[in-house]
């Protein structure tokens, strides 16, 4: 019997010199805003949601948090995660919509909690804080292109495709892959 194959997670970078233009765009759609929505999961399974700043820095992405802040204890004890791009003020979908998954890896060497929190800013990392690090499984970005809805995804296992869905009972369809 074929099992399937096992989803890997890879670091950000992966994402960067696999498709970099897509990369690109995505990084750029977090830079238009500070806040963005973190999806983690509750001890009983159940989705939490909260706010979060992320940070792409030395082709890694970054989640730090606050200390024993809930998001970080879910992550603690379960590493998957889902984070959305802020989708702006308006409903247009202006730069698209994105979304990255995966599972986060704790940051717990000093000397490495210290190197980040020096690149920031000064006064804006607290005394102590979480850091995570994102290693990626799926990157998807959603636009509106003429009558389509048009899903760019990236994944480690199959790279980058293009999926277009109508507005009608058409069966989506995929690009062919350059």
């Amino acid at each position: 019997m074929n099992e399937p194959k096992r989803q890997e997670n890879v670091p950000w970078g992966e994402v960067e010199r696999a498709a970099p233009e897509f990369a690109r765009g995505v990084r750029e759609r977090f830079g238009a805003y500070r806040h963005h929505v973190l999806g983690t999961l509750r001890a009983d399974g159940a989705p939490r949601l909260t706010g979060l700043e992320a940070d792409f820095r030395d082709g890694e992405l970054y989640l730090g948090m606050m200390p024993s802040s809930r998001k970080a204890l879910d992550l603690r004890r379960d590493s998957r995660f889902g984070l959305h791009a802020n989708p702006g003020a308006t409903g247009d979908m202006d730069g698209g919509d994105v979304r990255v998954s995966g599972r986060a890896v704790e940051i717990t060497d000093g000397a490495q909690l210290s190197r980040y929190a020096a690149a920031m800013p000064e006064g804006t990392v607290p005394e102590k804080f979480h850091l995570f690090r994102a290693d990626v499984r799926e990157v998807v970005r959603t636009t509106i292109e003429g009558e389509e809805i048009v899903f760019r995804i990236w994944t480690p296992a199959r790279s980058l495709r293009t999926v277009r869905r109508g507005n009608d009972d058409s069966a989506p369809r995929t690009d062919p892959v350059d």
